[in-house]
């Protein structure tokens, strides 16, 4: 299994499970509408799913470990479509979350099946479009999946939004199942040498820099429709065409982040870290105004884009021996980090107003400049 086709196909099921994770980041104000919850408290919807991923992610990986890859794969994305379907019938706020989770526990699956499969059929210095490839996935899902939820919620209700994420999943599900080839699983590996991977200090450090760039990213965009709501005076449908705008700068931004990753890759990451910066703090200044904003979505969403990749490319290579137990380490990472970001996001929120929540993300990313640095000094490599 070897070609871009393969990847492309594995990155149509990562498209159906971050449709199900983050469309509800669209319609978070009419969910917390419809159950009368606070938009802090709907936030779970967002961040339990991913602490059930953070947890889990790595156990999982190890429960199924001697189950055929593509069967994984299928049934992951069978179970995504499948609670979606029930999310739509939920009755209330609980019991909505409580499906939402379910999922959650095949999501790291899927991932880390298909990063390992990215990774292991390249050659190093393609490593990084191969990847890019797979992340494709996601950005496709900013794309399209999150908006076209949010104009569905928009134009219908939060149920049919739910129904259609269902739909994506079951395509995705189809595409794998008729034209993915078998799927080979990691090379077994020692104990002793899976267990000496985590005295890499470089790659604790790596796991921490991922974990603040990736809270800074949600800290404020996991609660973009509200701010686009009460700071822009957007309406549902405008609210809609600024995340496919999001989504679609995001397409360019991915492969600029894959492309100059496999070159430079601490340079990409500091100016990743200083241009997200700028973007919140002009999101706190020019937030109120209509025209500014949809420049600055745009530049957000272009940026935005390549921060999963980088974060991930960043972990990985501190243990590309054995890619499938780092890959779910990674995401339960990344998971942790979303959780924290929409913990953090929501707190803000509550505490200093919608308008004041970019700066949470402005000290998130201060903290991983410094630690960028402090990897530059300790590891005196400008690779690393």
């Amino acid at each position: 299994m070897h070609s871009d086709k393969n990847l492309w196909l594995l990155a149509l099921g990562v498209f159906g499970i971050t449709t199900t994770e983050f469309g509800v980041i669209g319609v978070l104000p009419d969910i917390a509408a419809a159950f009368h919850v606070t938009i802090d408290k709907a936030g779970w919807l967002l961040s339990a799913f991913a602490l059930i991923v953070a947890f889990f992610g790595p156990f999982m990986m190890m429960l199924f470990s001697t189950i055929n890859r593509k069967s994984l794969l299928l049934f992951s994305l069978l179970i995504f479509a499948v609670a979606n379907v029930f999310s739509a019938f939920a009755v209330n706020f609980y019991q909505l979350l409580i499906i939402r989770m379910l999922p959650a526990f095949f999501h790291p699956v899927y991932w880390s099946i298909a990063l390992s499969v990215a990774i292991n059929t390249s050659d190093k210095q393609h490593t990084s479009k191969a990847v890019s490839i797979i992340f494709s996935g996601l950005t496709i899902a900013t794309v399209l999946g999150v908006p076209l939820a949010t104009f569905i919620s928009a134009m219908l209700n939060w149920q049919g939004a739910f129904l259609v994420t269902a739909f994506i999943n079951v395509l995705a599900l189809i595409g794998v199942k008729v034209w993915l080839p078998p799927v080979a699983s990691d090379s077994p590996a020692v104990a002793g040498p899976q267990a000496n991977i985590f005295r890499n200090s470089l790659l604790w450090t790596n796991l921490l820099l991922a974990f603040f760039i990736i809270t800074a990213m949600y800290s404020t965009y996991g609660y973009m429709a509200d701010f686009l709501k009460q700071v822009s005076h957007m309406n549902g449908s405008t609210i809609s065409m600024m995340l496919l705008l999001f989504g679609l700068v995001g397409i360019g931004g991915n492969y600029l982040a894959g492309r100059y990753m496999s070159r430079q890759p601490y340079t990409t990451t500091l100016i990743f870290l200083l241009l997200l910066s700028v973007v919140h703090m002009l999101l706190y200044w020019l937030g109120g105004t209509f025209m500014p904003m949809i420049l600055l979505i745009a530049i957000w969403g272009l940026i935005h884009a390549g921060g999963f990749l980088i974060s991930n490319i960043l972990v990985t290579s501190s243990a590309p021996q054995a890619s499938e137990l780092i890959n779910s380490v990674f995401t339960s990472c990344g998971n942790f980090a979303v959780t924290a970001g929409a913990l953090l996001g929501g707190h803000w929120i509550a505490g200093y107003g919608i308008a004041n929540v970019t700066w949470s993300s402005v000290g998130c990313l201060t903290i991983a400049i410094l630690l960028l640095l402090f990897k530059r000094i300790k590891y005196s490599s400008p690779g690393l």
